[in-house]
């Protein structure tokens, strides 16, 4: 029996469990494909992005180029990213995915869209990729490697970025804060990596508390987790992955997103998006493609996630076709996007202006698709998006 056929069996026989999912809707199911919200792709604009009717793109920033307006030099290898709202306008925050220089940067709005400013909020890291936004206003950028690191920054630029290695040293990947529970949790991207949650010892401090680990049998896709403390968080010389016996292991941790006690975090190595329902503490596939009819997938090189005030969920595409894929509450996946001509790039740090008006996101590489990033663009795009 392969992999497809056990899947099948196996989520058909877990269909009774749909807990909070989706804000209570039942999840009868994983997402499969079907129409879109919005409609079909549009031929691809002058920045070579296929939207639907209604939409427009506009190119923010050019790694290696001065953001428009500005005297600032945008990062290579744009990766994770967030908004935050600031005064009347907001900040869009993004990571730079190379060694040794990382770091994040940030381009501050108007009201109207404007851009008024960009400027460097961490520097002197290593393989930023991922991270996520905290309830109090800050970014917390993560470090890709072994033993990487997590920095709490500051989008305003008011601070200098603050290590947080209570969070654990491992290869991170992104983060995702349940203000609910008073946790953060956290992917990792190996393998056989594990998914994580940082206990801090007071809401709003990252700087003490405990590192838990997901527990639950290997082969689980659906049912009931359990969580427990990671003895050495600094990982070494034994990674954090290795110390727990019962952990769950998962295939290339990616994108975290939490909304109304779901935890939604993505893995690469087979194109899944899960589904945690904090509230019953059970575990779910929102979308894996081999339980897709075959050649039919529209969301595969699942990456990072982001969703809307509506149950929207908006997954890139790292390869795949470079699409922006959107899983709706009734579990339909359709595409949102599709960049065109990039087709050795990743789509990166999408994220919603604080009204939901607009959509930010990254081609990693651009149409060069060099290595080290010199060829990233930073998108926006602007319609009416269902809140």
């Amino acid at each position: 029996m392969d992999r497809r056929t056990v899947l099948r069996a196996t989520v058909a026989s877990a269909a009774a469990f749909s807990g909070s999912l989706w804000a209570g809707a039942a999840l009868a199911a994983p997402a499969q494909p079907g129409p879109g919200p919005y409609g079909d792709l549009l031929a691809a604009d002058a920045n070579g992005i296929q939207l639907p009717a209604g939409f427009t793109s506009r190119v923010i920033a050019r790694s290696g180029q001065w953001v428009a307006g500005t005297s600032y030099l945008w990062h290579p290898a744009p990766d994770g990213g967030a908004c935050f709202a600031a005064g009347d306008g907001w900040i869009y925050v993004s990571n730079s995915e190379i060694p040794l220089v990382g770091g994040a940067s940030a381009v501050r709005f108007a009201a109207d869209g404007a851009i008024v400013s960009a400027y460097r909020i961490l520097g002197g890291t290593n393989v930023n990729c991922a991270g996520g936004a905290t309830p109090w206003g800050t970014w917390l950028s993560c470090e890709e490697v072994p033993l990487g690191r997590v920095f709490e920054t500051w989008p305003d630029g008011s601070r200098t970025g603050e290590e947080r290695t209570r969070m654990g040293r491992f290869t991170h990947e992104a983060a995702a804060c349940d203000p609910d529970r008073r946790v953060v949790y956290l992917t990792e991207d190996e393998e056989d990596g594990c998914f994580y949650r940082f206990v801090p010892d007071t809401w709003g401090d990252l700087r003490t508390g405990r590192v838990q680990v997901l527990c639950a049998p290997a082969s689980q896709v659906a049912g009931p987790v359990t969580w427990r403390d990671v003895p050495d968080r600094d990982g070494f010389p034994i990674p954090t992955r290795w110390q727990v016996g019962a952990a769950k292991h998962f295939d290339g941790g990616e994108g975290c997103w939490y909304d109304r006690g779901t935890c939604w975090f993505t893995t690469k190595g087979d194109n899944r998006v899960w589904a945690y329902d904090a509230v019953n503490q059970r575990l779910d596939l929102a979308y894996d493609d081999s339980l897709v009819p075959a050649g039919a997938a529209p969301l595969t090189g699942v990456d990072n996630i982001t969703g809307t005030a509506g149950g929207d969920l908006y997954v890139a595409e790292d390869g795949g076709n470079m699409e922006i894929a959107l899983i709706t509450p009734d579990a339909v996946v359709a595409p949102f996007l599709r960049i065109t001509g990039q087709s050795s790039s990743e789509i990166t740090g999408p994220a919603f202006s604080p009204d939901g008006s607009r959509l930010y996101f990254s081609s990693q590489r651009g149409a060069s698709g060099a290595s080290a990033g010199t060829g990233g663009l930073t998108y926006e795009v602007t319609g009416l998006f269902r809140r």
